[in-house]
This record gives structure tokens, C-alpha cells and sequence, in this order.
């Protein structure tokens, strides 16, 4: 077992920050992870403490796996200082919201089949669809190659309906070498970016949910209907990413983060100043 304990993680904040939908709460205090044909499960060590976890694996499955799959070498702390430093009350407020939030550095193929599906869906619904299209392989995703033996009848029938061709389409891009990850992980953000939009179903918001959790863009900065409600309401339709060199992507997240959760009253608010 491994424990952490930091300020700058909270499992149910990401967990809950639309950036995978591979993390379930088991309970109020277990969670499980599938990520990479590999399952872990977290719970709290301590339950006045939101940031006190113990991950059930052990050393050497955290440090080749779960350690740069959470971004733990990040320093989120200097960061969100950054970020604070700038004297906008909006992102001050955000990032005390969800001061756990950490960018997943996931699976590049997994990435690009999820959010071509989550268009125009919800979270819980994405979440469905993708464990029934891993429950053949054991919960694991499955490759191009196993995809691909797919039908768009078949994906129709677990719930894509209109995206069923576009992963379809996606899977045989891979396994004919249209697509290619090596070439896809050389391009810098921008070139990254307009190489994903050459392929169906994947736009620009997409493109840049890939860039940023597929493929460690930190530079991307998705605008979703989240994103651009703060956009309008808060910054008349105009935000400067250029304030975040190399960290918009993290600015993102704590953003769609608050602004989705922030009147729920579900998710705990940390005052750190």
C-alpha cells in the first residue's frame, strides 16, 4: 500500500472533472481507477482528512504506473500560486473550489475514442457506454486492432448512436496507419491539433481535449459549454490564456471544475488563501 497525503490532490474532485470516465466511487471513501489494463483502488486513511489517501498497490506498480498517470511529479502548489498571483477573483475562487485537481496523463488511444464520444452526451452516460465496450476485454480498453472487428450496428447498439461511425471510422484510420500515434506525440500543440480535426467526428474542442489529456499539451485549453458560459459571464468573451504559459490547460480545469459544482453543494470547498 502506498499513502499520500497532499494539498494539491483530491481523488472526487478529479474523479468528478470531466476529464476521465474511468474513476468510480465505490462509497463515500473507495474509488477505483482503471487506467492502462491495470485497476487500483483508493480509499481514504482518514476521514476528517480529504486529502489523505492509500492507493492499494504496491511500490513499483505506483512508480511505473499510477505516479505519472496522476502527475504527481507536478508541482501543483506553484502552480495555483501562479495562478493567484495574478489577482483575478474568479480564478482565486476556482482554485480554492478545487484545489485537488490534477491533470491524468492517460492513455493516448483510450483519450481519443472518449471524447469523440462524450459530444454532445453527459458524463454518466459516457461512462456507460465506454464499460460496455470494455466488458468483452476484462475492462480493458480495446486496442485499434480489436475495435476495428466492430461494426457501426454493433457501437450503435451500446449506446454511440451518431459517434458510432466516427469511432468506426477513427479505429480503421489507426489500422490502415491514416493515424498515426508516433507522428501524432512529435507534432507540437498547434500542428497536433490541426492533424486531429483532418479526421471525422473530431472538431476543435475534441482536438483539444486529446491534446491536453492524451497527449500532455498543457498549452490546450478545451472550450466547452462550461467554458464558455465563464468565457461570457465573466469575462465578456475575453480571457487572455496567454497569462498560463505552458499551465492553460490546468487554468481549464479548475475553471470547468467551479463552474460545474460550485452551487451543488456536493463537493467540499477547501479556504486555502
Amino acid at each position: 500500500m502506498i499513502f499520500v497525503q497532499s494539498d494539491d490532490f483530491n481523488i472526487s474532485q478529479i474523479a468528478n472533472s470531466g476529464q476521465c470516465f474511468r474513476i468510480s466511487e465505490q462509497s463515500n471513501s473507495e474509488w477505483e481507477v482503471i487506467a492502462f489494463g491495470k485497476t487500483l483502488k483508493i480509499r481514504s486513511a482518514n476521514e476528517n482528512d480529504n486529502n489523505c489517501y492509500i492507493f492499494e498497490c504496491n511500490e513499483k506498480e505506483y512508480e511505473e504506473v499510477w505516479r505519472d498517470y496522476f502527475d504527481m511529479q507536478r508541482d501543483y502548489g506553484e502552480i495555483k500560486a501562479k495562478i493567484k498571483a495574478i489577482g483575478d477573483n474568479y480564478l482565486i475562487n476556482a482554485v480554492n473550489f478545487g484545489y485537488g485537481m490534477r491533470i491524468l496523463n492517460q492513455d493516448l488511444w483510450e483519450v481519443i475514442v472518449s471524447f469523440i464520444i462524450s459530444q454532445q452526451n453527459n458524463i454518466p452516460r459516457i461512462k456507460g457506454i465506454i464499460k460496455r465496450l470494455c466488458a468483452p476485454y476484462n475492462s480493458r480498453f480495446p486496442s485499434p486492432n480489436e475495435l476495428v472487428k466492430y461494426s457501426e450496428e454493433d457501437l450503435v447498439k451500446i449506446g454511440l448512436g451518431y459517434r458510432a461511425r466516427y469511432v468506426h471510422n477513427i479505429a480503421i484510420a489507426v489500422v490502415e496507419g491514416q493515424l498515426s500515434f508516433q507522428k501524432l506525440k512529435s507534432l507540437s500543440y498547434e500542428d497536433a491539433v490541426s492533424y486531429l480535426k483532418t479526421f471525422d467526428g473530431i472538431g476543435k474542442k475534441v482536438a483539444n481535449c486529446i491534446a491536453l489529456f492524451g497527449l500532455r499539451k498543457l498549452e490546450a485549453f478545451p472550450i466547452d459549454v462550461w467554458i464558455n458560459r465563464i468565457l461570457q459571464n465573466q469575462y465578456n468573451g475575453e480571457f487572455d490564456v496567454g497569462l498560463f504559459p505552458g499551465y492553460a490547460g490546468i487554468v481549464q480545469q479548475y475553471m470547468f471544475y467551479y463552474e460545474r459544482y460550485r452551487n451543488t453543494g456536493t463537493i467540499s470547498y477547501n479556504n486555502i488563501s
